[in-house]
């Protein structure tokens, strides 16, 4: 059985990688070809909780992937560790026998901003130039550089409780990417002078309001991978076309789940999942003035996709440590 720590996963698996797995995966997913079902599970605990996300993909060979994640908000304050820590467990899907156990916090980060890029590719404006970022976090890092990936970036806002890592955010990433950067500012205008807005932060009530849309605007919801946490007003999402990764699992635990619960939105009226989208079975944008929310909850499909990637990777190259179970 093979293991891989952070830095191992992470020199086996760029961004670019992440989007075109995770593009194809949510693509299978729409068309009935997975081998099994996704699956999560979620459990509270003092002062955070833990959630088990599962997929698989893939024929020949196949995999099988089980993530199990921490995510425990004070950490960083109370023991100076990552608020997300994890792991991901690899299985060949035709006889069960264990592949790999990979740190799962690399592969979050990458795989969760490759998705809002996948739905920034095909539901953002094509002249989308300027980006709001909220949450300047490594998720946020992640996304920015994402995003890059798939519109003509050259300018950006970085929004933070944490003033101080707003402005590292906006240092950093501003080199990194040769553009702009334009930390602290109130939302309310950097929104309004931006083509795209990220939100992924820990909120547990609406920090977008609907006082902020307006036409044109692509919306990547990424807080909400819980019942308990909310980045946008209801009315955002009823004045929207929403695209979900999931729609059973968004409206358990997203952005959608918010909306139902406030009366504003069914099931119904989603627009699409993201797998949809991706392989035309539903409508892209039609017009320049259409608002779209993509309400990211996170799937485990994201998570097979890429450790398939790092696995057959790391065991063509030699990389990360071996060991028996038996």
């Amino acid at each position: 059985m093979l293991f891989l720590n952070r830095s191992d996963v992470a020199s086996q698996l760029t961004l670019g990688d992440c989007i075109d797995a995770v593009a194809e995966a949510f693509a299978q997913h729409a068309r009935g070809e997975l081998p099994v079902a996704p699956g999560i599970l979620g459990a509270h605990a003092p002062g955070g909780g833990f959630h088990i996300k599962t997929a698989a993909l893939g024929t020949s060979p196949g995999y099988f992937a089980a993530k199990v994640n921490a995510n425990f908000p004070d950490n960083q304050a109370r023991y100076g560790l990552p608020t997300i820590q994890g792991v991901i467990a690899l299985f060949d899907l035709v006889s069960g026998k264990p592949l790999a156990l990979l740190d799962s916090i690399e592969i979050t980060i990458l795989r969760t901003a490759a998705a809002s890029a996948v739905a920034a590719r095909h539901l953002a404006r094509e002249d989308s130039h300027v980006v709001t970022i909220c949450g300047c976090g490594a998720q946020g890092q992640s996304h920015l550089r994402a995003l890059s990936l798939v519109r003509r970036i050259n300018g950006a806002f970085a929004i933070d409780l944490d003033r101080n890592r707003a402005t590292a955010f906006a240092e950093l990433l501003g080199a990194e990417l040769g553009i702009r950067i334009i930390p602290n500012e109130p939302m309310a205008v950097a929104v309004t002078r931006s083509d795209i807005t990220v939100t992924c932060t820990p909120a547990r009530t609406a920090i977008f309001s609907q006082a902020l849309l307006r036409p044109g605007q692509f919306i990547a919801a990424v807080g909400a991978d819980s019942p308990t946490k909310q980045e946008l007003d209801p009315v955002v999402l009823a004045r929207s076309k929403v695209v979900v990764d999931l729609i059973e699992q968004a409206a358990t635990i997203g952005e959608l789940h918010h909306a139902i619960d406030a009366g504003v939105m069914t099931e119904s009226d989603v627009h699409a999942e993201l797998g949809q989208i991706v392989a035309g079975l539903r409508p892209r944008r039609s017009s320049e003035d259409e608002t779209f929310v993509f309400d990211s909850t996170g799937t485990a499909l994201q998570d097979v996709a890429a450790a398939a990637i790092a696995y057959e990777r790391a065991m063509k190259t030699g990389i990360g440590s071996r060991f028996d179970l038996s």
